[in-house]
């Protein structure tokens, strides 16, 4: 990956991946994984878990830029964290979706921030990928035989062609109706 692909640039932001590399799309790099979006302050240069983390992180990179992007918060008050993290290499054509876990099961929201359109989602007890799958309608039997880059590549040209209605509203707004934060033990990564 060259030092323009943001990926490069997130280095040890980037962890625990389960797929990291370029795809079968020519020019696109992916990463599967969890992204620390604020740092646990190190004591005596020990290495110290996140304080705050995106999980079931999926994005892809093409050139210096990323046009998709999907993940999980605990809160959607960690938007704010995402957006200073990505904002450079975010545009205003990219299909970017949020998973947050104290979002409203009911609620869907489209928040524009500094020009970017950005889906706010709720997570009940499933996954980030296997909720894209059914908002993107992709076949699982399909997914099945491909590969870890293939899937991504399969949910990122959907998330392209994606042309959900979500209302648009303030992220003050959507800040107002969240709810608390739920811990979920058993949820997976």
């Amino acid at each position: 990956m060259s030092d323009a692909n943001p990926l490069t640039n997130l280095g040890e932001q980037l962890y625990s991946p389960v797929f990291k590399g370029a795809t079968k799309a020519p020019g696109r790099f992916a990463f599967r994984g969890e992204m620390a979006l604020k740092f646990t302050p190190s004591i005596a240069g020990e290495k110290r878990p996140p304080e705050i983390k995106a999980d079931q992180v999926i994005i892809t990179a093409e050139g210096e830029t990323i046009p998709f992007f999907a993940c999980h918060v605990m809160s959607l008050a960690h938007l704010d964290l995402v957006k200073n993290l990505l904002g450079k290499s975010l545009v205003p054509g990219g299909k970017y979706f949020i998973f947050a876990g104290n979002v409203d099961i009911s609620k869907k929201y489209l928040i524009e921030l500094d020009g970017i359109p950005i889906h706010i989602l709720p997570l009940d007890e499933a996954t980030v990928y296997n909720e894209l799958i059914e908002l993107f309608y992709l076949d699982k039997g399909d997914l099945k035989k491909v590969g870890g880059e293939g899937k991504i590549d399969a949910i990122a040209n959907a998330a392209a062609k994606f042309s959900g209605k979500f209302a648009a509203v303030p992220y003050a707004q959507a800040l107002a109706e969240m709810g608390p934060v739920k811990v979920a033990e058993n949820r997976p990564v």
